[in-house]
């Protein structure tokens, strides 16, 4: 029997599987890098180990130190969560070898599986090989690891060498294994996948599908269970093909096998050894913990010979610090306050006023929604992400309201291609035109106190606000029978709560306030100085960080004074395990270079400037 229970991993896998092993008495001990040493997992165990240092590699990839860390903590098994070293055989031999439990398949199935090179070789699909015209588009692909990193689609023969270049880099620095590979990229199809379980008596469940298509960047941002409107054949045909993937290594514990389905047809995409990110749809529709069934399997128990029926419906959203209308660019800062509304399954790694730092993945919750029907849970998840409270950084919140009530998502129409299709109006500016009002309204409470009552009335007050990347102003009086604004009857106004009659509705409005930051129910405002500073204009051609992070490459030879090309890649960026790529805005000159190798920058940082020929 496991007793005490070490989790490889941080965020909100780790304070998923603590959750569980609470539930069934078992004990838990966390690992946090110097970045996490106040991370809610490492205070949500019941002990902590330091893995010194902030960077995967120094800490979460350093597979002797986390062995090490189990053994001092005295753990008796170790549990990988998903990413980092989940699917790496070596650290599941040295977790074996030091005579601890391995909450996962056998070292063999994951050597075999987790190179989707290996896997496609296993599953009888020849690799591509030579890239020529006729092959395009394709699609550049990390073999180890997984959540869209080290994935690049290449559609010209001359942008290969670099995405192969970029994909390594990225694959490298997120699983410590650079290994790429090319294959066809199909433009549209629906990404769906077959969760299994497999104990060590030789029985396997397919434990239904899931529809993972709304994506980016090719990692999963919506899923659901079960795939809606797949043909009975077809889902007996993803259930034999992911059992037989199973069965072909000795598969044990839980997986996923994942198909790319287009034209009524299965294609295999790859195996993961290993837990997957969307596992609540799965649970949700089975009943089931599927990480209690890992410990169990682990142990040594059997399964009963079929899964549990399966019930209803459900969908998961993945909430993102990152900003979808600029290229999602990840976001960092402060996360005052997260509140979902109880309807719903809520799994984070994040509590109020943590910090949202540059080195790991910006997911900050899973929100999950069950329903007799698919209708009913899509309800369900739509209105509690509609209401949840997110104080903090830019998210993609308001994207994935969007989503969830596109007309192709409601009926189920949806493929991977969704997002190229949709983006520009999913992310179109739709604030609140009367937030900046309720805002100015908060900000002027307790504000009203003359010295001496005066006849002549008050000249307008003005507040500026910048709301959704445009400069708004408010306008409002004081008089003697309190605060008024133009075409609006204030009812009621403090500093926290604003409830106005717009005509002849009233509305009421949350107002929250942290430094220049105001939220007015979801919407954000940044308050603006009376007088804007003449110290901020910037030259054009000025490139600006659009995200936190560090300075990972700079283009050969690239120094002041050379002449660039338009859309040039000039520097590279990296955060939260994503590259980001900063090209020039015009043909010109480089005129300043502010930045170097290995550098950190924060958002807005001038990194350099190009000067347009005179």
């Amino acid at each position: 029997m496991i007793s005490t229970l070490l989790v490889a991993n941080r965020g909100e896998i780790a304070c998923r599987i603590f959750r569980t092993c609470a539930e069934l008495g078992i004990r838990t001990v966390a690992v946090h890098s110097d970045a996490d040493e106040n991370a809610l997992h490492a205070r949500l165990a019941d002990t902590a180990v330091r893995l010194p240092g902030a960077t995967p590699a120094d800490t979460y990839l350093r597979a002797d130190l986390l062995v090490k860390a189990a053994v001092t903590a005295g753990a008796d098994a170790v549990h990988p969560g998903y990413g980092f070293l989940s699917e790496n055989a070596d650290f599941a031999r040295a977790v074996i070898d030091a005579g601890l439990f391995w909450i996962g398949p056998p070292p063999e199935a994951i050597e075999a599986m987790a190179s989707k090179t290996r896997a496609k070789e296993l599953m009888g699909i020849p690799p591509l090989g030579e890239v020529t015209a006729s092959d395009l588009p394709v699609l550049v692909k990390a073999a180890a690891g997984g959540g869209g990193r080290g994935m690049r689609v290449v559609r010209r023969l001359d942008e290969l060498s670099a995405a192969l270049e970029s994909a390594r880099a990225e694959a490298a620095s997120a699983f410590g294994d650079g290994e790429v590979f090319v294959e066809p990229y199909l433009e549209s199809g629906r990404h769906v996948e077959v969760q299994i379980l497999a104990d060590t008596h030789g029985t396997v469940w397919p434990l239904g599908t899931r529809d993972c298509s709304l994506q980016r960047r090719h990692q999963k941002v919506v899923e659901e269970a079960p795939a809606p409107g797949l043909p009975d054949g077809l889902v007996k045909e993803l259930y034999a093909l992911a059992v037989r993937a199973a069965r072909s290594v000795a598969y044990v514990g839980a997986g996923t096998v994942e198909f790319l389905v287009a034209d009524g047809k299965a294609h295999f995409l790859e195996m993961n050894t290993r837990l997957q990110v969307e596992h609540p749809v799965t649970e949700a529709v089975f009943g089931i913990d599927l990480v209690a069934e890992q410990l169990r399997v682990a142990e040594g128990h059997a399964l009963p010979l079929e899964p549990p029926p399966a019930r209803g419906h459900a969908i998961e959203a993945r909430l993102y610090a990152e900003d979808p209308a600029h290229d999602w660019a990840p976001q960092t800062g402060t996360l005052h306050r997260l509140a979902v509304p109880g309807s719903v399954r809520l799994d984070t790694g994040y509590t109020d006023g943590d910090e949202i730092g540059v080195h790991y993945d910006p997911m900050l919750a899973k929100v999950i929604a069950h329903g007799p029907t698919r209708a009913e849970a899509l309800r369900k998840l739509t209105h509690a992400l509609d209401r949840t409270t997110l104080h903090g950084p830019t998210t993609n919140r308001d994207l994935l309201v969007r989503s969830l009530r596109h007309p192709e998502f409601t009926a189920a129409r949806m493929d991977t291609g969704f997002y190229d299709r949709h983006l520009t109006g999913l992310t179109a500016p739709a604030s609140d035109p009367h937030a900046p009002l309720a805002a100015a309204l908060a900000d002027a409470h307790g504000r009203s106190r003359f010295g001496g009552w005066r006849n002549v009335p008050s000249q307008p007050q003005t507040k500026r606000y910048l709301m959704a990347g445009e400069e708004h102003e408010a306008h409002y009086r004081h008089t003697r029978e309190g605060l008024t604004a133009d075409g609006v009857r204030v009812v009621h106004a403090d500093a926290r709560r604003v409830v106005l009659d717009i005509d002849g509705v009233r509305r009421t409005f949350e107002v929250t306030r942290y430094g220049d930051q105001v939220h007015v129910g979801n919407t954000t405002l940044t308050a603006l100085p009376r007088f804007s500073d003449p110290k901020t204009h910037l030259a054009p051609g000025s490139l600006l960080a659009p995200m936190p992070g560090t300075v990972v490459r700079v283009a050969e030879g690239l120094e002041e004074g050379a002449t660039v090309e338009a859309g040039q890649p000039l520097l590279w960026l990296e955060a939260m395990k994503m590259q980001h790529q900063i090209t020039a805005p015009m043909t010109g000159t480089l005129s300043e270079l502010r930045v170097a190798l290995g550098q950190q920058v924060t958002p807005g940082s001038l990194l350099a400037v190009v000067q347009a020929p005179l």
